[in-house]
């Protein structure tokens, strides 16, 4: 995973492939995932709907009040976090909340990805939007401007805890809307603030009471990575079980255990799904049928009676996986349909002080996912692996090589994969059993949710390589067999061949890695198999 900043996408534009919306609608009502990966990753522009504007103006009404209330009232006329016991007087507050903003801009680190910050940007728009915050249409108007514009605030690694949201990250969102600090525009230059707004027509902030905290009060940060996760390892299940099905095959594996009555005595969703995809990729392989095939004496040929487990229990695993990603994807809707702030603007007119703000429900099952990533890339590079080892690959010559001894065929690859592999089970320990104490003990406990997106991040990316080294050796293996692939084999290992060469001497292997990843990427992978043997769950 890259650290470096990418250039905006460019609002608008569409994705050869991807069934996403170009165009998304702010009404209040919840977001859904594909609509902020199409913002976030592909450039969707964005309208808020006037029904939502008025909405928002008429709960802004009821912060205008409180700001002239004898009462103080959190947020609106009294500091934050351990200092909200002071009341700030009437000709202070504009300064409150810009002070707010500044002191809270104080990431560190490297930058983080465009998409993630315009995931984030989108997502607290999307909460403005519902008038629970009380901020005013034009904030709203501001920060939709702002995306549309593709004017991307720089945000830090760190600096968020995960409790009282993402504290850092959407202060310097907020920083750049006022204004100030820096950000990248759509090439990927790095500007200051207020020339981009001016360029783009865009009027700074000028922030009003409790604006400073609606504006940082959010988990936006990390459900934005959630969001894009949850999409991203789509994908790679089926393309998991897509490398399954041409390691099974070219390791001259059974199909038998993925028969829809065993896979049925044990009734999990997940583990159905991918054993039907496996049944389909490899109907009708030649190599399959020979486990079906008798002796003279009317025995089976095929002596082999079980496969080793990283074949056989691949539905088992790769199905938990696909479960896992069903309750982090529960969770993400709930948490796209949640108005999060401290103070709210209730339906009925009170303002309440919550605590709707802690990450928990998300960082959970952000380092959910990184376990199953882990265990996923695990069973794959043990897959890879079997085809290197001349004791276990059925024949095939030592490494894949062309002249073992002389050449070294896939050697290191694996290599690349087990170090990946390593890493994902280190990223694989949990984010959110820690806690450290914050802002004088009055956020006592926190739940580091930002922490464990971002290591989620990483993790599938890892995810994406090693299960491209996987499809790299597994069709490298295949061409290395008399008998022809499956329809849906066959079609991956075309795909492949058409920007990797076949078996032959050693090459500059780094490339032809690197190709692959690319096609697990952008879902070429799955869509090669798709177009052999139909849709694929």
């Amino acid at each position: 995973m890259s650290t470096l900043h990418d250039a905006a996408p460019t609002p608008g534009t569409r994705v050869a492939g991807l069934d996403l919306p170009q165009h998304v609608i702010l009404d209040g009502t919840p977001l859904t995932i594909d609509q902020v990966v199409a913002v976030a990753r592909h450039g969707a522009s964005v309208e808020i709907h006037e029904s939502a504007l008025a909405r928002m103006a008429r709960n802004r009404g009821v912060i205008d009040d409180l700001a002239h209330d004898a009462v103080p009232h959190y947020g609106v006329s009294t500091g934050f976090g351990a200092l909200a016991r002071r009341h700030i007087p009437t000709q202070m507050r504009a300064q409150l909340q810009l002070s707010l903003v500044r002191s809270h801009a104080a990431g560190s680190g490297p930058e983080v990805e465009t998409e993630v910050v315009r995931a984030l940007q989108l997502l607290r728009l999307a909460t403005l939007v519902t008038g629970h915050t009380g901020a005013r249409p034009v904030t709203a108007r501001t920060y939709a401007a702002m995306l549309n514009a593709g004017i991307t605030p720089v945000v830090h690694e760190y600096g968020s805890l995960g409790c009282s949201g993402d504290l850092a990250p959407l202060a310097h969102v907020a920083l750049a809307a006022m204004g100030e600090g820096q950000v990248h525009d759509t090439e990927g230059g790095l500007v200051d603030a207020a020339d981009a707004l001016r360029d783009a027509g865009i009027a700074p902030l000028s922030l009003a009471e409790k604006e400073g905290l609606a504006l940082i009060n959010g988990t936006d940060g990390m459900l934005g990575m959630l969001c894009l996760a949850v999409h991203d390892l789509r994908r790679l299940l089926t393309t998991a079980d897509v490398a399954a099905s041409l390691s099974v095959e070219a390791l001259l594996g059974s199909d038998a255990p993925f028969a829809e009555d065993l896979i049925g005595m044990r009734p999990h969703p997940g583990q159905a799904a991918s054993a039907s995809n496996l049944r389909r990729i490899l109907a009708g392989s030649p190599l399959m049928a020979s486990h079906r095939e008798l002796d003279d004496a009317g025995n089976p040929a095929c002596t082999r009676v079980q496969d080793a487990y990283s074949l056989r229990c691949a539905p088992q695993v790769h199905g938990a996986a696909r479960d896992t990603l069903e309750h982090a994807a529960t969770v993400a809707g709930r948490e796209l349909a949640s108005a999060i702030d401290n103070p709210v603007v209730t339906t009925d007119g009170r303002v309440e002080s919550n605590g709707n703000f802690h990450g928990a429900p998300v960082a959970y099952v952000l380092d959910f996912l990184a376990i199953a990533a882990a265990d996923l890339a695990s069973m794959s590079e043990r897959r890879t692996d079997r085809f290197l080892d001349v004791s276990r690959s059925e024949g095939l010559p030592a490494f894949l090589a062309h002249d073992p001894g002389v050449d070294s065929g896939h050697m290191i690859a694996q290599y690349t994969a087990a170090g990946i592999v390593s890493e994902l089970k280190r990223l694989a320990a949990p984010a959110s059993v820690d806690s450290i104490p914050s802002s004088a003990m009055q956020e006592d406990h926190v739940s580091m949710g930002w922490a464990g997106a971002r290591k989620l991040r990483r993790s599938v990316d890892g995810l994406t390589r090693v299960l491209a080294i996987e499809i790299l050796t597994a069709t490298r293996a295949l061409d290395l067999r008399t008998e022809a692939p499956a329809a849906g084999t066959g079609a991956v290992r075309d795909a492949v061949r058409a920007g990797v060469p076949g078996p032959g001497p050693d090459r500059y292997l780094a490339p032809e890695i690197e190709h692959v990843v690319q096609l697990v990427a952008t879902g070429q992978i799955t869509a090669a198999a798709t177009s052999a043997v139909g849709q694929l769950d």
